[in-house]
């Protein structure tokens, strides 16, 4: 499975990657609702179960991937500054749909 992540992405989930609630566990992307032929997206911290890949990123975060979901693979994850401050994933090869 495929996934990117922006710079400010990257920063934002390692510092959320050093609190409490996170300490053991990865970042999970996962499908919160379908709509048609295009998904929504969320972030959690969760560990890996037997049907996740863990994708690494070019910018040494580790993402968890359920691989029975096509909406995941290729995953665009981008987290903004400007306007409404938070996380985008987008998948690009399925369309749009996004978690901000």
């Amino acid at each position: 499975m495929k996934c990117k992540i922006n710079r400010n992405a990257a920063k934002v989930l390692k510092d959320m990657l050093t609190t409490e609630e996170a300490e053991g566990k990865m970042v999970r992307v996962y499908i919160s609702h379908m709509h048609g032929d295009h998904a929504h997206y969320g972030i959690s911290f969760d560990t890996p179960t037997e049907h996740d890949e863990i994708v690494k990123t070019d910018k040494g975060v580790d993402i968890l991937l359920d691989t029975r979901e096509e909406f995941l693979d290729g995953i665009w994850i981008q987290y903004f500054f400007v306007e409404n401050e938070g996380f985008v994933i987008t998948n690009p090869s399925k369309g749009s749909g996004h978690h901000h």
